[in-house]
């Protein structure tokens, strides 16, 4: 079972409910954060690092000396990362999207192979569970090639000793969220009840909604806007798994790099209800399926 927490902007408390939710989970688990770009999840759950690699990316490398200056690679490729200016063939890599068509369309075969490094892919152990995230290489434009390499160790990790995945997703509703969404069980929205939280709220569900995970909705800092969000939520038949109260303890928890489960009964109460709450929900799904 995948489980992504996501939301339609940053600063909700998507990484807060990722790392209470890694700390209840009480079966095997792997902790993803998938918010290359900005990734914290590490801060809160401290894993032990056990390895890590560089991600890397296809670029092109023209061998001059065979190059004929035809422009079949520059006419091809939409993002001009390769461009022929007079007799004098260009490469911009950091355009480069990895796509390998000028390589192919070469009749000369002078486009080779080089490569861009995107990120590191690292992996460990928190909390009696297992760990895994990426980072972008900074100045790197392009997440999702990274986020590919992070999923496939995810796969791999899976394939090799079972067990439910924890996804932080990276905020918002473009590419690299909805590369990150598409492949859950179920997705929990984070969001907020202000009118801005309302706001991206809509965009997530519309966003989201034709990847046909189920989703459920957690609203964080309860208590300091209106009912708007509980109210499209039930015009949408969207359930509210949790209500996380406007707490200034939690502010303080989550400043101190603390685990908002850990910090008393009653918020471990909270984020143990939204556990069961999620695993309910996603038996309910698998068995309509069987």
């Amino acid at each position: 079972m995948i489980v992504t927490i996501a939301s339609g902007k940053g600063g909700t408390g998507k990484t807060t409910i990722s790392a209470s939710l890694a700390a209840v989970w009480r079966a095997p688990l792997v902790a993803v954060d998938l918010d290359v770009e900005e990734p914290n999840l590490h801060l809160f759950l401290n894993p032990e690092q056990q390895g890590s690699e560089d991600a890397a990316l296809e670029i092109p490398v023209v061998d001059t000396a065979r190059c004929t200056r035809c422009g079949a690679c520059a006419a091809l490729c939409q993002f001009k990362a390769i461009a022929l200016m007079g007799e004098t063939l260009l490469t911009f890599p950091e355009m480069c999207h990895g796509c390998g068509g000028c390589m192919a369309v070469c009749p000369e075969g002078a486009v080779g192979t080089g490569q861009r490094v995107l990120g590191e892919v690292a992996w460990g152990r928190a909390r009696g569970a297992r760990f895994l995230m990426g980072r972008l290489r900074v100045g790197e434009a392009m997440s999702p090639p990274l986020m590919r390499r992070v999923k496939a160790r995810l796969g791999a990790m899976l394939a090799q000793e079972p067990a439910d995945a924890v996804v932080d997703a990276p905020p918002g509703v473009s590419c690299p969220a909805v590369s990150a969404v598409m492949d859950s069980d179920f997705v929990v929205l984070v969001t907020e009840p202000t009118p801005f939280g309302l706001h991206d709220l809509r965009l997530a569900v519309e966003a989201f909604a034709p990847l046909g995970a189920p989703m459920g909705v957690v609203v964080n800092r309860a208590g300091v806007g209106d009912l708007a969000v509980q109210e499209f939520c039930r015009a949408r038949a969207l359930p509210v798994l949790a209500e996380i109260p406007f707490d200034r303890a939690v502010a303080e928890g989550y400043a101190r790099g603390k685990v908002v489960a850990d910090l008393g009964p009653g918020q471990r109460a909270v984020f143990t209800a939204l556990r069961d709450a999620i695993r309910s929900r996603c038996n309910r799904t698998e068995a309509a399926h069987a």
